[in-house]
């Protein structure tokens, strides 16, 4: 028992003890710990420090360059506006320099001004005298001649003018008959040296056309299959192609009536075209006339495209191209419109190389003159003015415009090339038998001309002759003097040019003659 006490208390003890060295140790690595961590808390608080200073430099830093950026932002705005402040003073002093030297020569000009007015007031009190003094010599000298010559101022002055009326009208008609004869000299052998010239190298074609164009036929076994079972073919065809078609007694003929000869040529062909097939119904008829017109316009475009080539016109528009084109099947007077065109274009080119001219804008101007007598639709206006707007809305130059719209005198001509196309273009209709002319218009114009000449005073009688190309006025002597005549001939012209339309030109004579007759026995 005493050896088990011993045992336990040893055990306590030891215990303890134990206890005892673990508290020991426990507080010396508590010691170690707290040693550590005041020694690892003060190295946090340095490292804290020195990154805290260094932050701190580098704030330091960025408001530095911050303050320096701001102060040269800040001097650049002050150097700005400074620069405006000067430009604006020196803007300032130059319009002061400027105003300066203004007053000055205003000052200047008005005292060069002043002295200028007295001088001119000096100098009109001066004429003022004078004009005085020069009025009672002059009413002076009235009287003195009154007395002298027994009649009033008034009454001599009327004497004297009447007197010089009389000579200086006189003087004035034998002057122009002068200056008209030496122009005349001078002028006319080359103008008529360039005309024939002219006329002689470019060659004419007539082409008469009509509003009628016959088909002829094999049989009249062919007539009946035209005109169908109860006329339905011949009425398709007439529908189809705008074309009256007459079918009568004539043998191996039909007659197309048509005053569009585009229409009667497409009918013409598409009659041509079901009579070779043999297939004449309705509906071939609408196909065969479609096809035809297809061509005529290939055609029309073709002709167009080989005129221009023809001539040298280059850069024209495809819409003048085909206008071109369908002068070819539309006539004037009786001529054909682009034979016409061809050939008024041509006399243009010669005429203007003659003249030292465009010759190119020539041939453009002659063959583009008469383009508004084929219109799409019906227009209100003259040719002259719608071949104009034409011209002008396809980009044509303002002398071929001009020179198309005047050719008529419906505007003013405002180039040289306007005449010249007009000359042309009557050049070409007074040629002999280029036109025909119903018998009763020419005869009404001869007439018309006789009537003019004898609306005249002293016109005893009139005959209009060569065609009307001339007329001939016979003028009562007692009532027409010499000098009267030649103004009398011009009078007539222009009455003749401003109520009359014609072709080619008209020349006026004027015969006066006296006959003084006696009989001796």
């Amino acid at each position: 028992m005493d050896s088990t006490l011993v045992i336990i208390i040893s055990g306590i003890v030891g215990i303890a003890i134990g206890f005892a060295v673990a508290k020991i140790m426990e507080r010396s690595n508590v010691s170690n710990l707290i040693k550590n961590a005041k020694k690892e808390a003060a190295s946090i608080l340095k490292d804290a420090k020195a990154e805290a200073e260094t932050n701190k430099q580098h704030k330091i830093l960025q408001a530095k360059e911050k303050f320096i950026e701001l102060k040269a932002e800040h001097e650049q705005v002050i150097l700005a506006r400074d620069k405006k402040i000067a430009e604006a003073e020196k803007r300032t002093r130059d319009k002061e320099s400027q105003v300066s030297n203004e007053l000055a020569k205003t000052k200047k000009a008005t005292e060069d001004l002043e002295a200028k007015i007295n001088d001119y007031s000096n100098r009109i009190e001066t004429l003022e005298k004078r004009q005085a003094e020069v009025d009672r010599l002059h009413k002076s000298q009235v009287e003195q001649l009154e007395v002298i010559s027994g009649l009033s101022a008034e009454e001599a002055k009327n004497q004297l003018v009447e007197s010089l009326r009389a000579e200086a009208k006189s003087g004035a008609m034998s002057y122009i008959q002068e200056t008209l004869e030496e122009a005349k000299l001078t002028a006319q052998q080359e103008a008529k040296k360039i005309i024939i010239n002219t006329i002689q190298r470019v060659g004419t074609e007539e082409a008469v056309e009509n509003c009628v164009s016959v088909f002829n036929i094999e049989s009249d076994d062919v007539k009946g299959r035209i005109i169908g079972r109860e006329g339905r073919n011949i009425r398709a065809l007439e529908a189809a192609t705008g074309v009256e078609i007459i079918v009568d007694d004539t043998p191996e003929a039909i007659i197309l009536s048509c005053f569009d000869p585009v229409r009667r040529e497409i009918a013409r062909l598409a009659l041509h075209k079901l009579v070779t097939d043999g297939r004449i119904h309705p509906a071939r008829i609408e196909e065969v006339v479609a096809k035809t017109a297809k061509q005529i316009d290939d055609e029309i475009i073709e002709v167009g495209k080989r005129t221009v080539i023809d001539l040298g016109i280059h850069g024209l528009h495809p819409e003048l191209i085909k206008v071109v084109g369908r002068m070819k099947y539309r006539s004037s007077y009786g001529q054909n419109l682009l034979q016409h065109s061809r050939e008024v274009s041509k006399l243009c080119g010669i005429m203007a190389a003659e003249l030292g001219l465009n010759v190119k804008l020539a041939k453009r101007a002659g063959l583009l003159h008469d383009i508004g007598k084929v219109p799409d639709t019906e227009s209100d206006l003259p040719h002259a003015l719608l071949g104009m707007q034409w011209a002008e809305k396809y980009g044509e130059k303002e002398e071929v415009c001009n020179a198309i719209g005047a050719h008529h005198d419906e505007i003013e001509m405002k180039s040289l090339l306007s005449p010249i196309v007009q000359v042309c273009d009557a050049i070409s209709g007074a040629r002999p038998g280029a036109r025909r002319q119903v018998l009763d218009s020419y005869i009404q114009r001869l007439k018309d001309l006789e009537d003019i000449a004898y609306g005249f005073q002293g016109v005893k009688s009139a005959y209009a002759i060569q065609a009307g190309r001339e007329l001939r006025v016979i003028v009562e002597s007692e009532k027409v003097s010499d000098d009267n005549a030649a103004n009398l001939s011009f009078d007539i012209s222009q009455k003749i040019q401003t109520e009359m339309t014609y072709p080619g030109q008209v020349k006026i004579t004027v015969i006066r003659e006296t006959r003084a007759v006696n009989i001796a026995k």
